[in-house]
């Protein structure tokens, strides 16, 4: 049986309240998505948020965290690392993953709603929702970072 490991870390930087920095790595199932969701809640309860932009920024994280789940790894397994960090005024979520990724050649527009291609509809969500976003190889060009952040108005 699997286990997710909670790698939350608190280092000098991340120390200040001007940014808090929260990891989560999860085995690459979908069963564990909800953990992902319920540290995006945690971190939500540190700032004056809406409930409807805590639900938005939820189904973003879902669909993203989903996508490295159901893409990068087929019946191998992994695992798909989640980064919040907390500004004073926006949260950046990073999901990575460093299983097969895709070919960003042959993607076109990511997120291009008029020209969604099989799967695509989990991009253009995300990019709907977030103020700014970046879809990437992984690190040492391996596997997938999806990146995106929110404003934060109070």
């Amino acid at each position: 049986m699997a286990i997710a490991r909670d790698t939350a870390r608190t280092t000098p930087e991340t120390h200040s309240p001007e940014r808090r920095v929260v990891r989560l790595t999860i085995p690459a199932r979908a069963e564990y998505i909800t953990l992902c969701r319920l540290a995006l809640t945690g971190l939500a309860g540190l700032r004056p948020l809406s409930d409807e932009l805590v639900a938005d920024l939820k189904l973003a994280l879902t669909e993203a965290a989903s996508n490295s789940v159901r893409h990068a790894y087929g019946e191998a397994g992994g695992s798909v690392e989640i980064a919040y960090e907390l500004y004073i005024d926006r949260l950046v979520i990073e999901v990575c993953d460093d299983g097969e990724g895709f070919d960003h050649a042959n993607e076109g527009d990511l997120g291009d709603l008029e020209n969604l291609s099989e799967g695509g509809l989990g991009i253009a969500i995300i990019r709907a929702i977030a103020d700014d976003f970046e879809l990437t190889r992984g690190p040492g060009g391996r596997g997938s970072r999806l990146r995106f952040a929110k404003l934060l108005t109070a």
